[in-house]
This record gives structure tokens, sequence and C-alpha cells, in this order.
């Protein structure tokens, strides 16, 4: 067998600087149409930074691993199968195979890269082997058929409901594909993913010789609605639709597997959260290509629970550790939380999906929300260590890790970030969204003509965003800004949060230098309509200040405490560094060791252990009831943030149990930034007067 490139090696070369050209995107099935990855080129400083990371190490180790852990010798057993391999590992190890390429694929159009290139293709080689000839992929029972894994069942699809995960793989398989196509042009992994699709849709559903089954583990929906699209085959939508109509009509009902009821009769989040996301995520496609009203109403629904009752303020989703599930309406505990970083992935997806649905700013408030806090959280930001749950209290019991030996996050990590450029705008009609912040030139179709736009920011740093025109064939259109809910004195849609401190923050848009004639209108944008002229430029200016943050009462984990937060970005306190070989502290056990998956250690330091310290029990802290907040800018500490002071009261106890305040300034940095030094304490939200004297 041909030996490969080291992964690192293969990556540490440099890039060129021409683009290709890439298969049409521009099917979507939506009312909305998103950008795609290939049309935008991000220059920020943020998330360049980012994407960096993500190109030089992320990338690279995810490759790195799936050599020295066996994924890629996996498919060279399932090519020549024998009676003797052990088939070891998680039955999904596969996906980990496929997520990395579709990451590598979005990084090779902002980025390309031959030698990149040319190793995929070597990896796509050996999958390819693997396939048997009706097209079935499943390494784990290909490889020792008479003796496959023991989640695979004795035959195929016999626990495709349960622990075989051959419709998780299949999902994976056809999201990576079609990136790698959009990416490359090529066919090679696409050609892959259309075998096993067409070897799924022969043998599952109602018909003569068919078996009735749904995923255990949600993708495939969203996969195949996306596998539609691309080539206009009507099977994969129908193999779409009867996943999820077929949901709650099989052997397995159960709330975790969100199979408790039909789809379109569920109102609330119940189950795994990563799950259950996916789900929602192909609910909405269905919606969209379909149109069908009560796929519609379901997941507006759920989405309406999600944010009103089960959502963290860091953009989390899932409470317990039971699971990996969200909890009962209101339960999100705070060092126990989940909040797997997997989980806020699929939370992007379903808002983005929602956005391109119904067109309103909302969707990307929460979107924004997640990205920006509980999901960038889970991985560090040189991009070499993970978190899986992402809590918002620690006791220094917990620390990113450099791999996990159930790898879904870092993998699901390293195909997320690489895809940001895809989130940023979107058009409909004579409509052009403009929904992240971050600078970037863009290609742009609107009304079927061409506009390329350039938008510069230091963004979430500020609130000073500037918007030029450049080549515009549209002429005529409109220009839709979102001014997100927390510049509006919403932080989130609904009332699960809400500001208390009284301040009246503000937008202001300036076209050419002057105040701009547009309107903010109903579904949060603020709209430009006119005969654009190259060069013309705006400028958005948003308020961003410190702002104070409380949750409704029936959320009994944070009654009577308060968060920080700053644009979109929720800050915490994080705590003196404690030895890194373990926590002094006493603690209720580490959720990022509590499921048996995990098998990698390592501290995910990255930030100098003396850049700052709060050198006393951040746990201990109260915060007064109207406190001056101060912020300063810091370019020297995690490639730049702005870092917030806030006066407070420390409790100490004596020897004697006798309880003194002292007073202190408590540092607080951005929730995304914590557990760069070693394991401290942590936490996002603080006690303030009324709590110590409640009885609740």
């Amino acid at each position: 067998m041909k030996k490969f490139l080291t992964a690192s090696a293969i990556l540490a070369v440099a890039f060129t600087a021409t683009a290709k050209l890439s298969p049409s995107a521009d099917s979507h099935g939506y009312p909305i149409n998103p950008v795609s990855f290939t049309k935008v080129k991000v220059t920020d400083s943020f998330w360049g930074q980012r994407l960096k990371a993500s190109r030089e190490t992320t990338i690279p180790l995810a490759f790195g691993k799936c050599e020295e852990s066996g994924r890629y010798e996996n498919f060279r057993k399932a090519a020549n199968p024998s009676d003797d391999y052990k088939v070891e590992g998680f039955s999904f190890d596969d996906t980990d195979v496929y997520k990395t390429i579709e990451g590598a694929s979005y990084l090779l159009q902002t980025y390309p890269d031959k030698r990149l290139e040319n190793y995929i293709d070597s990896v796509l080689a050996i999958v390819a082997a693997a396939q048997e000839p009706d097209g079935y992929l499943n390494t784990c029972r290909t490889m020792n058929p008479r003796h496959p894994h023991p989640w695979a069942g004795s035959r195929r699809w016999e626990k495709v409901e349960e622990l075989s995960h051959e419709f998780y793989n299949l999902g994976h398989m056809v999201e990576g594909a079609i990136a790698h196509y959009q990416a490359t042009g090529k066919r090679n992994f696409l050609d892959i993913a259309i075998r096993y699709a067409d070897c799924v849709c022969r043998e599952i559903g109602d018909g003569p010789g068919q078996v009735r089954r749904v995923p255990g583990h949600q993708i495939a929906e969203m996969a195949l609605a996306r596998l539609y699209l691309v080539t206009g085959e009507k099977k994969y939508l129908d193999q779409a639709r009867y996943f999820l109509d077929k949901r709650g009509h099989t052997s397995r009902t159960d709330s975790y597997s969100q199979a408790h009821k039909p789809v379109t009769e569920q109102n609330e989040a119940v189950g795994h959260a990563v799950r259950a996301a996916y789900m929602y995520a192909g609910m909405a496609d269905v919606a969209a290509l379909t149109g069908d009203s009560a796929y519609i109403k379901a997941i507006d629904r759920i989405w309406e629970n999600i944010t009103r009752k089960k959502y963290y303020i860091t953009g989390g989703i899932g409470a317990t550790r039971h699971g990996e599930a969200f909890g009962a309406n209101y339960e999100l505990p705070n060092h126990t939380a989940y909040c797997e970083t997997c989980a806020a992935i699929g939370n992007v997806y379903v808002n983005h999906r929602l956005f391109l649905l119904h067109g309103e700013s909302k969707y990307y408030d929460v979107l924004e929300r997640t990205l920006y806090n509980g999901l960038i959280s889970g991985v560090a930001l040189d991009g070499g260590s993970f978190f899986y749950p992402n809590p918002l209290a620690s006791y220094g019991d917990h620390e990113r890790k450099p791999w996990f030996g159930c790898a879904c996050c870092p993998s699901n990590i390293s195909r997320f970030i690489p895809s940001i450029p895809g989130y940023v705008y979107a058009s409909e009609g004579d409509n052009l969204y403009v929904n992240l912040f971050m600078s970037n030139s863009a290609d742009l179709n609107v009304g079927g003509k061409d506009v390329t736009l350039t938008q510069t920011a230091s963004y979430p740093l500020d609130g000073h965003i500037y918007l030029s025109i450049g080549k515009n064939s549209k002429g005529a259109f409109s220009l839709k800004l979102r001014i997100p809910g927390w510049v509006r004195n919403n932080p989130v849609p609904g009332d699960l949060y809400s500001y208390i401190d009284g301040k009246t923050p503000d937008f202001s848009v300036m076209l050419n230098g002057k105040s701009a004639d547009g309107e903010l209108t109903a579904d949060g944008y603020y709209t430009i309509s006119r005969k654009w002229k190259k060069g013309d430029r705006v400028e958005l200016h948003l308020d961003m200040e410190p702002r104070i943050v409380k949750a409704r009462d029936e959320v009994e984990a944070d009654n009577k405490l308060v968060a920080i937060e700053r644009g979109p970005l929720v800050y915490c306190a994080e705590g003196a560094v404690t030895n890194h070989s373990g926590s002094p502290y006493p603690a209720a056990g580490n959720p990022n060791e509590g499921n048996g998956f995990f098998t990698a250690a390592g501290d995910g330091r990255s930030e100098s252990a003396d850049a700052f310290e709060n050198d006393f029990d951040i746990h201990s802290v109260i915060v007064p009831a109207h406190p001056e907040i101060s912020a300063t800018l810091r370019p020297d500490r995690f490639n730049g943030i702005v870092e917030l002071a806030i006066p407070v009261q420390v409790m100490n106890t004596d020897a004697d149990g006798r309880i003194s305040l002292s007073d202190n300034t408590l540092t607080l940095i951005p929730y995304y930034a914590w557990s760069h030094r070693g394991r401290s304490y942590m936490s996002v939200w603080m006690k303030t007067a009324s709590r110590l004297f409640s009885s609740r």
C-alpha cells in the first residue's frame, strides 16, 4: 500500500493565490438564497485567526489523528475483509474522515493547495476501495462481516435505530462529498456518496424487499435534502422525508431519539441535543423543499420552546450530562451544563435554515450568540485543543483536551470553522442581506445580477462596520443590514434573558458620509433601497458597551444572579490557575470525563499563566446593584480582546468561620477565551446581594 505523507507535512506548504472555479451552489430550495462559502473571502482579524488556526493546526491534527488512530486502516481492511480482523473503536469512526475532508474542502476554496488536494484524493482512493459493489460503505461491518462491530448487529440496518450509525455515516459522507465537489469540481467523493445513498434508497422503505428504518442518530435527513439539490434526483428528498415521516412509527419510540411522537406533532425540544438539532435542521429543509405547512409549524414550535425555555445565555443547548440531552423547561444548570460543541454547531444549522425560510433577523440573533460564545469556546484559539461539553461554571475541573477517543466534536469543529464564510450574506430577489459582521470581499448575486461588496470591521471588538460597493450590474436593490437584538435591548428572542441596567443603546447608519435614508423594518433589518453606484460607502455603527443580564425567575440555577455581555460576547470571570495535574478545589466531578468515551489527556494551555489573575475565589464575589463597568482594549491577550473590569465585594471566611467582605476588582474576559491558561475557577453568572439573602 502506498505510504501517505503525514497530514502536518501536507498542510505546512505555502498556499497559492488563484481560486478555482467551483460548480454552481445556487440551488437551495429556500425562499432566501444563501451565499455559498465559495463566494466570500474572509480577511477579518478575528475570524481570519480562527481560519488560520484551522488551516495550520486543526485540520492537520484531525488528519493526523485519522492516520494514527486507525481510521484510514479501517478502510484498507474493509477493502480486503478478513475473519481475523478485530473490529474496535466506534461504529461512527468513519465520519471523522468525512468531516475532516469537508473542512479541508472549505479551506481549499479560500487557500488553494495542490498538495492538500492530492492528499484528500489519496484518502478518497482507499475510501472508494472499501465500498461494496452495491454501494454500501460501513467499515465496522465490511472489514469482518462474520464478526462485525458489536454495535452493528448481525446484518445491515438491524441496529441502525440503535448504535450502528449506518445512516449517520451516510449523512456525514454526503455533507463532506458536497463540500468537496463545490470546492474542487471533482466527483470522486460525490460519486462514492451517491452510490451509498442509492443503496439506502433501494433497501429502506415500505416497498417489497425493503426494511422500515429511521436513523438512530439523525443527520442523513439534512444531507439527503442537499444531495437532492446538487443532483436533481428527487428520490433523495423522498428518502429524507421518509426518515422524518416514519419517526415514531418504527420500533424506536423514545424521546431520547426524538421518536416519541411523529415529528409534525412535536412541540418541545427533547432528548439528545445533537441528534435533535440535526433532525430539526432536516425538518426545515423538508419544509422549504416541499412547502409542507405541518413541518413549518412544528419546527417553529420547537424553536420557540428552545429559545424561550431551554437556551443558555452562551448559546449552548443540552442541559444535562445524562443522555447529553435537553432538560426540562428552564432547567439550565451551570457547572453541570453539557452544552456539547456539536450541539452548538447543530443549533447554527437550525437557525440558519429558519432565517432562509422566514427572513427574520431573530434567527441570526440566536445564531450569532451561539457562534461567538458556546461554539467557538469548543476549540482553543490555537486550534489544537477542544471542549466536548462547554459548562458555564467550573471549580478547576474542566480543561480542553488535544483529542478524544470519541472525536465527534473535534472533527465537527474541523468542518465547521472553515464554513464560516457561507453565513455572512444572503439574497432574495432585489434584497441583499448582511447578517454577520467581519472583514471580507464577496462576489454576490442579487436578482440574477453580479454585485461585489467589501466589508471592513473590527467586530466584535467594536461596533463600526463599513461596506463598500464595487461592481454592480444590478443597479437598484435593497441593502438590508441586520441590527442585532443586543443593540435593540433584546438579548434573545422572547424573555428568557433581559437587560436590567437601564441603558438604551442605539445604532446609526451613514451613506457616503450623510445620514442614510432607510428604515428599520419589522424583520429586524435596516433597509436602504436605492440605485447603488460603485464606490458607495455605508457606515453602520452599533453602540457596544457592557450590559448586565438576568434570567427569568423560573431558571432556578440563575435566580438573582447576573451575567455581563458586551456586543455579541458573553463574559466570564476566570480565577487564578490551579496546578496543571489536577485541581485542588472540591468539585462534583469532571463532565469532560463522564461518558467513558475520552482517552486523550492534555491541558490546552495557550496563554501565559501570568497574563492576568483574579487572585480570589471568583465564586464568592458579590456584584453591586449599579456597577460601573470599564472596558479596555487588550490587543496582547487572547489575540486581542476587550477586557472588562467590575468593582465587587468578595466574601472571606476566617479560621473561626466568620464571614467578612472586602472590596476588589473583578476582571472579565470573553467566555470563548477561558481555560487557555490551565485549570481554574470560572463563572458566567455572579451573585448579587439579593441572592445572599434570598430564601430560594
